[in-house]
């Protein structure tokens, strides 16, 4: 059983009520659209949306679908000082069982058919050897800290190719897909051995300030990613 957790906290800092306002001319925004995006994912059994924002609660509860859950998540748990550790501990008591797809209205451009896919190549994964999987976006270039590169070597090549420069992968946060085992044995929403899912650039846009926004608006309107 595949069990999608959607959160939706109330008060964004930086893009005031980004899950519920007007995106690129769609009313419900970018909240509509994930919940379009995962109800129309077969493979998806149920699906968790948890708030503490009453609009968002209201607004899913007009879906009125028997594989949407809507919790109202305590107000302890939504604030924003509210840290991933403490909300994936509370998806251990109320998810009970299957894995679980964490997912987030902030990566519009992950629709169906990429979780689908997500789906099967996480069950792949687990064939494989793996225990979980999450999105990641492959940066192979000069990167830096603020006093050293940490992704190539200086004392052997200044600039070197960067086809011949060892990868790093960024966690996109796409998607994270992990059975409940994890959450409620290691707490975690990965395991020890996590599938790195490569995703194109565009799919890995995560909408988390301002600029994010308005870019993805203006993808969005194109809809050729």
């Amino acid at each position: 059983m595949i069990t999608a957790f959607l959160p939706c906290r109330l008060g964004s800092q930086r893009v005031p009520d980004k899950n519920v306002r007007v995106f690129a001319g769609v009313e419900g925004g970018l909240l509509k659209i994930k919940l379009d995006q995962l109800l129309n994912t077969k493979k998806i059994d149920n699906i968790v949306l948890s708030s503490n924002d009453p609009r968002v609660l209201e607004f899913g509860a007009k879906y009125n679908n028997e594989r949407l859950t809507i919790d109202e998540r305590p107000e302890h748990l939504g604030s924003n000082k509210t840290t991933t550790d403490e909300l994936i501990k509370y998806v251990g008591t109320i998810i009970s069982e299957g894995h679980v797809l964490w997912t987030h209205v902030t990566s519009p451009f992950l629709n169906e058919d990429d979780y689908k896919r997500i789906i099967e190549s996480y069950f792949k994964a687990l064939d494989d050897g793996y225990d979980s999987l999450m999105t990641v976006l492959k940066l192979q270039g000069f990167i830096w800290s603020k006093t050293k590169p940490l992704s190539y070597d200086r004392k052997e090549l200044k600039w070197p190719m960067t086809q011949n420069i060892e990868p790093f992968y960024e966690v996109d946060s796409g998607a994270f897909l992990s059975s409940i085992y994890n959450y409620t044995k290691i707490n975690d929403r990965i395991g020890e051995q996590p599938f790195l899912f490569e995703q194109k650039k565009a799919k890995s846009i995560d909408i988390d300030w301002p600029d994010d926004f308005d870019l993805a608006e203006k993808l969005w309107a194109t809809r050729s990613i």
